[in-house]
Formats: C-alpha cells, structure tokens, sequence
C-alpha cells in the first residue's frame, strides 16, 4: 500500500508546485505562478472554449483540428483556430519567445493535447483520488478515506457550469458526478459506526447532487438508527419514496425496503 500512499502525496505536491492550476468545478479559473488570470487576459471567449474542449478530452489521444472546430464551432475556420490556440499559449505562457515550441499544449502535425504532466486540473486529481480511494478499499482505510476526503474538497460545484448545454462537455459532466457520487456515499458507508452524523451529512451532500440517489437515503436511514432515532430514519426512507415516484415513478429498491421493514421491527 506505500506506493498508494506515495501516489497521494505527490497528487497534493503536484497541487502545490504546478506552475499551472485549474480549476473547472464550481466556476472556471486558471493560475498561473499562483496568479489568478483574469478575464481581460483571455481576449476572446474561443480561446477559452478550446482550452475547455481540451481538458473536456484530455484523456483521448492527441485531437484533430478538424473535429476540435466541428465540435466547437459550427462556422469555424482555420484563422479561428489558429487565433484560439494562438489565445491559449499566450494565457499559458505569455513570455514564450516566438517560433519556440508550447511547454503545455503539445502539438502532433494538426492534432493536439495538454500535456497532464505539467497541468494540475481539479477534475483529473479529482478522478486521481478516486483511483487510489477505490485501490485502497478494503485494505487499508486509512489511505482510502484521505483520498475520498480530497476528491471531495475539490468538488466544488457541476462542471463547467457556463457551458453546461455544451454536448462537448455532457460527457465529463456526467463522468464526475457518478463519481463524486460514489466518493460521498463510499466514504459515508466507512464512517457509519464511528461518526454517523458525519455520514448522515456526507449522505446529504450526495441527495444534494442527485436527490434520486438511493444508496444515500439507506445509508442516512442506517446512521439515524445508530445515533437511535428511528423516526428520522423512517422520515428518510419516505423523502426516498417520495422522490423515486415523483421523478419515476417507482418503488425504492428491495435492499432499501427490508431496511425499512427491520426499522419498524426494532
């Protein structure tokens, strides 16, 4: 387990050394050298829309300029491109010398990609602390819920929210919620004996996100009869019920059902 402990110090250490840092969680930002750029550095909204594709599909192999000007802009042309990305190098590194190559986007002919290496973003650590959070499971808790803990301080809202009725950002969206989803609930279920007003509230958090996700209303039900208040427990398995039928129209599941009938039978 030392090399996961390993993996999640130099997680938080690439944190605080990366000469670039952003954030996409919540809002969207980016330091540079610990400074914040600010809107006025951007110039024009293309060259943040592209650096956003970029991390949107920064897992993928290097993208081709074609698909990245079909996906973002439906009248684009080359001179777009090349003055978005020409925006995006300048915010990047705005004292390269001319005719020298970008340090952080790496270019192949006309396919590009950020390099990972040299650019902290929230909702690849994010996905880093989720990786070890999940390796660790079972074997030892105590590196499993520090990375649970730090992929959820960095949740700080839905991703890109600007962008939100972008198809080239639903993918990313959808991806980081079922995750932090699973962060959340992971986490509320290891600290159900020791601290269940702690999972009762990591629980809510979760209801918060998506308030259809069963696994949280059990685990608050499973808490609340630890801290013996079965009426709450009770009340939560209703807000559950409730929720299903007026979004699905279904029943909770099985599991959560014998829950409910072992509450009422204590």
């Amino acid at each position: 387990m030392s090399h996961l402990k390993n993996k999640l110090q130099e997680l938080k250490r690439f944190q605080e050394e990366a000469s670039i840092r952003i954030q996409t969680l919540g809002q969207f930002n980016l330091w540079r050298d610990n400074e914040k750029v600010d809107s006025k550095q951007w110039g024009r909204d293309k060259s943040i829309q592209l650096l956003q594709y970029l991390i949107s599909n920064r897992q993928r192999h290097a993208l081709h300029k074609e698909k990245i000007m079909d996906h973002l802009w439906e009248e684009g042309d080359d001179r777009d491109f090349k003055v978005a990305m020409h925006g995006v190098n300048k915010v990047l590194e705005p004292e390269r010398p001319s005719r020298t190559e970008p340090s952080f986007v790496i270019r192949q002919g006309v396919s590009y990609q950020l390099d990972l290496e040299k650019i902290w973003i929230d909702v690849e650590a994010l996905e880093q602390y989720i990786i070890i959070g999940n390796e660790a499971l079972g074997e030892d808790q105590v590196i499993s819920k520090q990375a649970y803990k730090a992929a959820i301080a960095l949740y700080q809202g839905v991703y890109l929210p600007n962008r939100i009725f972008e198809d080239w950002s639903s993918e990313e969206r959808e991806k980081i919620q079922v995750f932090i989803l699973g962060a959340y609930v992971i986490l509320a279920e290891m600290l159900l004996n020791e601290n269940p007003l702690e999972s009762i509230r990591l629980a809510q958090c979760a209801i918060a996100i998506d308030k259809t996700w069963e696994d949280a209303y059990r685990l608050q039900m499973q808490a609340y009869i630890i801290k013996g208040n079965r009426p709450q427990a009770i009340k939560a398995y209703q807000k559950c019920a409730d929720v299903l039928d007026k979004e699905y129209g279904i029943d909770p599941l099985p599991a959560t059902k014998n829950l409910l009938q072992e509450i009422e039978n204590i």
